[in-house]
């Protein structure tokens, strides 16, 4: 079993790329920020390749660097395991580390199938019982303007929730010679724009609403559906890979865009939009909550902002209020800077490392649970399954709370 040693909290991390780097500088942050019971100690980073994980480890600011995640797991002085890799390997990782007595904390979506989240369920339900904390990497959640929008909500500022509608658009592949990189394939990343961005609207909607989805009507679509291999593209392999003057191409098996309307089990009824194809759009999240009493409204471009809407306040004085969410009373900033002084997309993952630590030392269950993201994963599953059956209306199962 994992134990802390001194105060510290000793991490290994496996994985080094856009979410190892993110990680990293929250974790090298969290301690300078917030005032917490346990020290973390970035003790080890890991990763296939020896150089790359090595100039990494001094990069980003690690003791050292390994090449065998199941060496990283079995060490004696690691108590948490930070899963940072494509969702085809988040399974194998996460259960071998919690059978290790280690805490763990692994990247969205949490796994490729609904069997795999169930799996892992299970086995921190059982760690649960020793002591050992898990939590599923939904960084948006700790952005402060989206922590407020949940407390307004839960406050009961918009009375019954009617309406919810999100959109997640990028277009970092529009251009049909991008390379045919692992998010393009469904044997690693599970799905496409539905699993790496639709995944954090389900979340966030069911996060600051309180409800969670009870059926979907789907429709997915791939609109370039063969790219130009890896190696290809950069040029390592050209000659080897060329055929009559044609280079070599590969198929994409995942889908560019997601669309699908919902209801939830509060009665609201939503819209939700994930594409990587919105040209010109190039991280634009945006969660709107109508209800009887008002509105929010959150938009990650202005991520330090939250719109509200009173219908309850006299009639000349309605109209959509912009609150800038940098006061010390707001979710998460007294840590930082005085009022109206901007905080960024980092600070989520720091937000979250603050609350993963702090779960750690009090012995309590951190949120999202593995619970919670093996419910959006089932989300997920509904939508995949709806589109391949003509956007036919299909239910979401719920998941049964494990003690």
């Amino acid at each position: 079993m994992s134990t802390t040693d001194g105060g510290e909290l000793r991490i290994g991390m496996v994985g080094y790329a856009f979410m190892g780097a993110a990680h990293s500088q929250a974790w090298r942050t969290v301690n300078r920020a917030f005032d917490l019971p346990l020290r973390v100690r970035m003790t080890a980073i890991c990763g296939r390749d020896e150089a790359n994980v090595a100039a990494a480890a001094d990069r980003l600011g690690w003791e050292s660097a390994m090449t065998d995640w199941r060496e990283l797991v079995a060490r004696d002085d690691i108590d948490v395991i930070d899963v940072c890799t494509p969702g085809d390997s988040h399974a194998e990782i996460t259960l071998a580390a919690l059978a290790a007595g280690k805490h763990v904390l692994c990247e969205k979506p949490l796994a490729n199938t609904v069997e795999e989240a169930s799996a892992m369920v299970t086995a921190a339900a059982f760690a649960r019982g020793s002591g050992i904390r898990s939590l599923c990497g939904f960084n948006y959640r700790r952005v402060p303007a989206v922590a407020l929008m949940r407390e307004l909500i839960a406050a009961g500022r918009l009375g019954t929730i009617r309406h919810i509608r999100a959109a997640y658009l990028q277009d970092w592949i529009v251009d049909p010679q991008f390379p045919l990189v692992w998010r393009l394939q469904k044997d690693r990343a599970g799905s496409g724009a539905l699993g790496d961005i639709g995944a954090h609207i389900v979340d966030l909607t069911q996060y600051v609403t309180g409800q969670r989805i009870t059926g979907v009507s789907a429709l997915t679509e791939t609109f370039v559906r063969e790219r130009p291999l890896p190696s290809v593209s950069s040029g390592l392999a050209a000659a080897a890979s060329e055929a009559d003057g044609e280079l070599a191409t590969g198929r994409v098996t995942v889908d560019d865009a997601a669309l699908f309307t919902a209801r939830l089990d509060g009665g609201a009824v939503a819209t939700y939009e994930a594409t990587r194809f919105a040209t010109g759009r190039k991280n634009a999240l945006r969660v709107e909550v109508n209800g009887a009493h008002g509105s929010l409204a959150f938009d990650l471009e202005r991520l330090n902002e939250l719109e509200f809407y009173d219908a309850t306040r006299p009639g000349p004085e309605q109209g959509f209020t912009r609150i800038l969410v940098t006061e010390p009373e707001h979710p998460y900033v007294a840590a930082w800077w005085p009022p109206g002084h901007i905080l960024g997309y980092e600070h989520s993952f720091t937000h979250q490392m603050r609350d993963f630590v702090q779960a750690i030392a009090d012995g309590t269950d951190p949120a999202p649970s593995f619970e919670d993201a093996l419910q959006v994963q089932r989300v997920l599953d509904a939508v995949l399954r709806s589109a391949g059956s003509d956007s036919a209306w299909t239910g979401v199962d719920p998941v049964l709370t494990t003690a």
